[in-house]
């Protein structure tokens, strides 16, 4: 009965939060296999953490501009992240948020070994651009590899956001 009263007020704290924008909504375990669910980032000691992304304030992807809507075909973007990277990963998503610029955000603290393959490290942000993998926020370096693959240098007038995929 518990758990039903706590997943009604996270959904009805997400409900009231849409009209103020984006918000994440964590699921974790704790040491006790007890399962919680917040809007506030879990503790570093929890197992089994996911983290969704909900709100408003996006557009689909079919209004988004044609040269986005082309790059995101052939060159897909993947930003990869973990709770504790702190402004560089933070960094990292407004310049894509910015240049409106639809990605995929994957915790790279969850599988480092996925990380690792693609940069030789297992050190976040590493942004993906179709198949170049660049390791750390370098906002030079990542203007230049998403101009490099079409995607417009900033967002036209009046495009909203474009809507990211969950985080994985």
């Amino acid at each position: 009965m518990k758990s039903a009263t706590l997943v009604i007020l996270v959904l009805a704290a997400l409900a009231a939060s849409q009209s103020q924008g984006q918000t994440s909504v964590y699921r974790w375990v704790d040491s006790d296999g007890k399962v919680h669910f917040s809007d506030a980032p879990p503790p570093a000691s929890a197992k089994d953490v996911t983290q969704k992304r909900m709100g408003g304030g996006y557009v689909e992807d079919s209004q988004l501009p044609y040269a986005t809507q082309d790059a995101t075909k052939k060159n897909p973007v993947t930003l990869y992240t973990s709770r504790d990277c702190g402004d560089l990963c933070a960094n990292g998503r407004d310049l894509l948020t910015n240049r409106g610029i639809p990605f995929t955000e994957k915790d790279g603290g969850a599988d480092p070994e996925e990380v690792k393959k693609l940069v030789g490290a297992a050190q976040v942000p590493v942004l993906v651009v179709g198949t170049k993998a660049l390791k750390g926020f370098s906002e030079e370096s990542w203007q230049s590899t998403l101009d490099g693959a079409g995607y417009p240098r900033t967002k036209l007038p009046g495009q909203g956001s474009p809507r990211p995929p969950a985080t994985q």
